[in-house]
């Protein structure tokens, strides 16, 4: 699927620059990719100089290096290792604080600071997708997180379109991208070619609407929004993964008691980093910390991981104590009964559980492998009944 231009604009890199500097003058925290550490990184940028310019990523199962690129494009690499969850649902929020009195009375007072107003720069469509799922899971339903839902509600998304995959990118697979889709205020896709650096904005909100108006900009030429058409539908033919073409929910139901399993959990180390870098796990614990005195007492929430023994802990001992059980169902769970859930997969092909996996784990290369184990079965058991 590709966008229609017809009702785009371009901007240039000033132009860009001038849409950051708008956005923090409205007293929003910029977010945006940027080179850090030797990584590609999200982090608050002040100015278009900020941005990844002339900057790529290298990746492969359990390998990430940046490196340069003669055209000085901005967001020609794949997804980082942050996901934008780190500010929706952040890794560690205080919900409320106990203190002890001196007549002895203990108060407790809810944790309301107000929710930063963010504009996250540079989304990319499977991040988008991401952001989407996130919203149903924890801004929706009867049990609401209000401030996750307060921190969305104020967030301004510059989303950009993918023209370059990395090796471990799936998204075309999951239907995710490499085009945007809906939820986006303002939409980029990145043109760099003999005529200039430029994007190509559209607007997807009346908010987005009025920061482009105020952007210098002109009217898209047809050979530009060619290009940028060009650029994104190839972009889906060189993905660098692919899931099996198959229901990947009956799948997982059909193929529990699979060897493959076995195989995988030889080498997972149960360390969670695939949890951590998913940009749709939203799973958390709580914790209390206290002062030496006694008389303080705060209640945390951060992430947790249906890696950790402990995730599943109940009065006799840990349900899933197996290397085996927590892989099989953080992956059952991630792309099969997330539908009975939430009426859709948790797993948007973006990759990174891929890249930031010590051992190199492939989620796709794993999903094939039930599904060829499944196929000798059903193979098998077809021949015994001849």
């Amino acid at each position: 699927m590709t966008a229609d231009l017809s009702a785009s604009t371009l901007i240039d890199r000033d132009g860009l620059d001038t849409l950051i500097r708008l956005l923090a003058a409205d007293r929003r925290t910029v977010i945006g990719p940027t080179v850090r550490d030797q990584a590609i990184v999200l982090d608050e940028i002040r100015s278009g100089a900020d941005l990844p310019y002339g900057w790529g990523v290298e990746l492969e199962a359990g390998h990430y290096r940046v490196r340069s690129r003669p055209d000085g494009a901005a967001f020609a690499h794949s997804a980082g290792p942050q996901s934008w969850k780190t500010y929706l649902h952040p890794q560690r929020e205080r919900q409320w604080t106990a203190d002890l009195t001196d007549d002895g009375d203990l108060v407790v007072t809810e944790d309301s600071s107000p929710p930063p107003s963010y504009a996250f720069i540079g989304v990319r469509p499977c991040d988008l997708r991401a952001i989407a799922i996130q919203d149903r899971v924890l801004g929706g339903g009867p049990h609401a997180d209000t401030r996750y839902a307060a921190r969305r509600r104020k967030a301004f998304v510059v989303a950009v379109e993918c023209t370059e995959p990395g090796a471990t990118c799936f998204c075309a697979s999951m239907g995710t991208g490499p085009a945007v889709g809906p939820g986006y205020d303002l939409a980029l896709t990145e043109v760099v070619d003999g005529e200039g650096h430029r994007f190509v904005a559209r607007a997807g909100s009346e908010e987005g609407e009025s920061f482009l108006a105020r952007l210098p900009h002109s009217p898209t030429d047809e050979r530009t929004a060619d290009t940028a058409r060009t650029l994104v539908e190839e972009a889906a033919g060189r993905m660098g993964r692919s899931m099996p073409e198959v229901d990947l929910r009956l799948l997982m139901r059909e193929t529990l008691d699979a060897d493959r399993w076995n195989d995988v959990t030889a080498r997972c180390l149960t360390c969670g980093n695939c949890t951590m870098a998913c940009p749709t796990c939203f799973c958390t614990s709580v914790e209390e910390v206290t002062d030496l005195t006694g008389e303080h007492a705060e209640r945390w929430r951060r992430w947790e991981s249906c890696f950790d023994v402990e995730f599943t802990h109940l009065t006799p001992g840990p349900v899933r104590e197996s290397p085996l059980s927590r892989y099989r169902q953080w992956l059952t769970h991630k792309v099969g009964t997330w539908h009975d859930q939430f009426g859709s997969t948790g797993c948007v092909g973006c990759g990174r559980c891929i890249v930031w996996c010590p051992v190199g784990i492939d989620i796709t290369e794993e999903a094939h492998a039930l599904n060829a184990e499944r196929a000798a079965r059903q193979d098998e058991g077809g021949a015994r009944q001849r």
